[in-house]
This record gives structure tokens, sequence and C-alpha cells, in this order.
């Protein structure tokens, strides 16, 4: 059985103006210090909860992936130090994948190196765009030819698996924008390319700019643009879509992204971290200070959790696996959901092969709503 492990690191240098995940700016070193060993505490809880209830596997997990905030905060020799948490507590199977996440700017090739050496198999780098006012509109702080010369030097360092992670329809940004920006991307000799549209969140501060009349708001035709040139451009590359923002060559596919698309179980452990197994899903205490105080004093931080029922779990597979290229079997469609997709394949946006359904290239621009038709979901 996969099972996979989410970190969630909550600390970043500088918040980008785009942001509303639960990340916190640092103000000092303890409190990085105050994090790692409340981890490591959920972690040894959480490795007693899931024994007892044998729910976790003999050989341990199977992916693990670090992400925030900014991982790379910590340093080569504090990420090492929580992989180590996880071989003493869950322990993690041989041949795992395990990714971090990393700001180009709190890399170096050393950092890359210590990290290769300490087992981490796969490095998603935030790299945005290449033009200087798109990174300025979204308050990132690297330049423009940082990202790229990190993932070279993550190549260099031994790691086969290295993600760019783009953020496309920015306000201000053109069809020249996004495509230079991907072809730099691929110039690197990376073997994956995550390209998300951006999402305006309510609470970032990007969002109030809009909301003043000082930005534009991206429209979906110009999203749809976008898109298509991103992933043209991947194809052509030998990146191939495998879920409707991520493209990788054969073999670059991130397992540990799968296993949620897949609905197969992982624990989150950090502040704010969500989790998922068996039926359950809960999400840990946000402000790091409560998770701690939680931690150390011998419970799990849930701050609040749902039972999933059956009709839920249908729901989740059929949005979710309809944005994997593998798609979904018909056959787990409900019978009221069979008309749906006969429209959409004649409609060109849904393709059959064998037993399997999934979007064709338009209809990834239209996948959730594909999906929340044959659900019946308004």
């Amino acid at each position: 059985m996969a099972f996979g492990l989410y970190i969630h690191v909550p600390y970043c240098t500088v918040r980008c103006g785009y942001c509303d995940f639960n990340t916190y700016v640092l103000g000092s070193s303890d409190a990085l210090a105050t994090y790692q060993e409340a981890l490591e505490r959920e972690l040894e809880l959480a490795t007693a909860r899931l024994e007892a209830q044998g729910l976790l596997p003999d050989d341990g997990v199977s992916t693990i992936f670090v992400g925030g905030g900014t991982p790379s905060i910590l340093g080569g020799e504090g990420l090492a130090q929580i992989l180590a948490a996880v071989r003493h507590t869950m322990k993690i199977a041989p041949g795992a994948e395990v990714t971090t996440e990393a700001n180009p700017e709190t890399t170096s090739p050393e950092f890359f190196s210590t990290i290769r050496a300490h087992g981490f198999t796969r490095v998603s780098l935030g790299m945005q765009s290449v033009a200087p006012h798109v990174l300025r509109v979204l308050d990132r702080r690297h330049t423009p030819g940082r990202s790229l010369d990190a993932a070279r030097e993550a190549l260099e360092a031994g790691f086969e698996h290295v993600n760019l992670d783009l953020i496309y329809a920015t306000p201000g940004e053109t069809d020249d924008d996004v495509r230079r920006s991907v072809e730099c991307a691929l110039e690197t000799g990376i073997d994956h390319l995550s390209a998300y549209s951006l999402i305006v969140e309510e609470g970032a501060a990007l969002n109030r700019k809009i909301a003043h009349g000082e930005l534009p708001r991206p429209s979906e035709e110009v999203m749809a643009d976008r898109y298509e040139i991103v992933s043209d451009l991947a194809e052509q590359a030998g990146l191939h879509w495998y879920e409707v923002s991520n493209f990788a060559k054969p073999g670059g596919e991130c397992l540990h992204n799968m296993g949620y698309w897949r609905s197969e179980p992982w624990w989150g452990a950090g502040p704010g971290a969500h989790s998922f197994v068996g039926k359950r899903r809960w999400m840990n205490e946000k402000l790091p200070v409560r998770y701690a105080a939680r931690v150390s004093a011998g419970e799990l931080p849930v701050k609040s959790d749902e039972v999933l029922s059956d009709e839920d779990r249908y729901v989740e597979e059929v949005m979710l696996r309809l944005r994997l290229a593998e798609g979904i079997r018909r056959d787990v469609v409900k019978e009221s959901g069979q008309a749906q997709i006969d429209r959409y394949v004649d409609a060109g946006l849904l393709e059959v092969e064998g037993d399997r359904v999934h979007v064709s290239m338009e209809g990834r621009l239209h996948a959730d709503g594909i999906a929340a038709d044959i659900l019946f979901i308004d």
C-alpha cells in the first residue's frame, strides 16, 4: 500500500503578494528550532497512532514531500535532520521518492549536494517567470535567472528529478513573457514542469490591488491561451501532461502528488498540514505556537476533522481523476453521469480509451466543470 508523508514548513523570508498559504515571515532562528522540535514530536505521536491502528506500511512511507512556506530556509542540514527524524519514526521505504520545495534565493550548490547526500531524490523550485515585471507584481524577490541557475545546480548535484514551478496570467504579463519563461525553464534540462494560472485568493495582498483597480483581473480567455502556450512547448520538449497543470518526461512524474489525485492515504505533519487516512480527513493547528504547545503536551495537534461518506469519496474521485491523463474508469461513474460523459465525448472534450475516460486537450481547460457536470454539482 502506498502511503505518503507531507511535511509543512510554515516560514518564509518574505511573504509573496499572491500567497494565501499558511505561512509566516521568519522572525528568528529560535522559531525554526522550536518548529523542528515540535515536528519531530508529532512524527513520534503519528507513528504510534498509525502503528496502533495497523495503518503504517511495515517498510515505511513510500513518498515524502517537504513543502511550505520555504523548506530551504532550514538549510541543507536542517532538511537532513527532518529526514533523519522520519527514518527514526515512520521509516522510509526502499526506493521512496523524497521531495523538497525550495526558493531559488535560499539554495546553493552546497545546499543541493547536502540534501542529495542525505536521501532527497527530487527538488521543486519556485520560478514563476523570467520576466522582471511579472516577478515584481508577484512580489517575488529572486532575480529572473536565479531559478534557472538553481535548477542547473540541482542537476549537477545528481538530482535526476527537478521541477520548476511557473505561474501564468499575471496582470501585465504577455504571451511572449510566458513563452520565454517556458523556453528558459526547458533549456535547463529539467524533467518536470508545473504551470498554474494565477489564482487571486481573497486574503492575498494582490487581491486588494486588483479590487482597488491598481491591476487588471486576468480573464479566463487569457488563461486558456497561456495554458495552450505552456502545453505546446512542454510537449515539444518531450514533457507530456499527466495532470492538467503538470508535465513530465517519462518517469519524472511526482509520485507524491499522484497519491493525492488517486486518493491514496497520507499523513500531513506541521502547522496547518492536512491528512487523509481511511475515510478521515483532518487539519492541524495553523499557528506554529499553538501547534508546538499541543505536541509538546503529548497530543496530536488536530484543529478540525471530518469523516467522509461514500458519496464524498465518490465526488472527490471523479473530480481528481478527471484531471489526470490516465482519467477514470468509466464503470466507476454512476449511471446518472453516463449521459454527460457521452455528451462531452461527442463535443470532443472527453475521449474514451478502452474502459477509461479522460479529457482531451480542449477538455483540460474545462476539467473541473466537466467533472462537476457529471456529478450534477451546480
